[in-house]
């Protein structure tokens, strides 16, 4: 019997302390626990009442940190015993922004490890000796596996299922969660859209025009034309107002626009690829899958 213990720290979110609970606690040959340094735990709105402390994580075969809402640092008495855990050889997991607990601990010093995209600057900040990877759904190194926000815990513990007993039980766990069966770690966590200003503001009406005309094959001359500027000028605008460059947010825009047709219509690769604006399907499936880490066909058999 494989012992997963899940650490509930305080002010615990509430759906990764349950993610783990419900995917990982209907398999067979898994037995899960709770634990926490007090016997109470705050989770959001809730009291969550824990029967097991600290000592349980030594008893682990598998330890879950789920994301917490508090900013202020960990117990040392808890950093502690992850660190015994981790020196003993326990594999170790964290779901959204757990990763910054196994972070504090030192347990990720010089390993790759993701967290959620949202939080991806200040742990940078933070934790600089970290190999962060933001743009991935969960990132297996061994002995440490980090995942990103909310679902993509769900997609960690099913990889932890078919690592630990094979992809049968990893199917019957994502049919119990109504979950898709695989959707790989290098997966994109979400396709990055540059902060844009209001419509009547700076730059908006070129994007609005970029938006709108991404199916086209734009030079960067003509671009610079349309919003009545220099290349050299239209660069530097783009980069300060949305941290991109002017031909970065139009391929991503052509993405997204791909992303749109493959999850509403029954069109082919080709006929996408054109009207999404890329030069070949070939093209196509190349920017696609930079962009999302994944093929449109995936893609599309995830989210249609």
């Amino acid at each position: 019997m494989h012992t997963v213990v899940v650490l509930a720290l305080p002010d615990t979110i509430a759906f990764d302390l349950a993610t783990p609970i419900e995917t990982l606690g209907r398999v067979p040959g898994y037995r899960v626990e709770v634990c926490a340094a007090t016997g109470v735990v705050d989770a959001g709105p809730m009291r969550i009442a824990v029967r097991h402390g600290l000592e349980a994580l030594a008893t682990a075969d598998t330890i879950v940190v789920p994301g917490r809402g508090a900013d202020a640092p960990a117990d040392p008495a808890t950093l502690d015993a992850l660190r015994a855990a981790a020196a003993a050889g326990t594999r170790i997991t964290s779901i959204c922004v757990g990763a910054f607990t196994l972070a504090e601990a030192g347990l990720l010093d010089g390993r790759r490890a993701t967290t959620h995209w949202a939080a991806a600057a200040e742990f940078r900040r933070r934790y600089p000796r970290v190999d962060l990877d933001p743009d991935v759904l969960y990132v297996d190194s061994g002995q440490f596996v980090t995942s990103a926000g909310a679902t993509a815990g769900v997609d960690m513990c099913l990889h932890l299922v078919r690592r630990d007993h094979g992809a049968a039980a990893a199917a019957h766990a994502s049919r119990l969660a109504v979950a898709p069966l695989h959707r790989d770690g290098g997966q994109a966590q979400y396709i990055a859209r540059p902060a844009a200003p209001p419509d009547d503001a700076g730059l908006g009406p070129v994007l609005a025009w970029l938006e709108r005309h991404a199916h086209r094959d734009l030079s960067l001359a003509e671009i610079a034309a349309h919003a009545g500027l220099s290349v050299r000028t239209l660069n530097r605008r783009f980069h300060e107002e949305t941290g991109s460059s002017p031909m970065r947010w139009l391929a991503a825009a052509r993405v997204r626009r791909a992303q749109e047709l493959l999850e509403t219509t029954g069109h082919g690769v080709e006929r996408i690829a054109h009207l999404a604006g890329f030069v070949s399907p070939t093209n196509f499936r190349a920017q696609f899958k930079r962009a999302t880490g994944v093929t449109p066909q995936a893609y599309r058999t995830t989210f249609r």
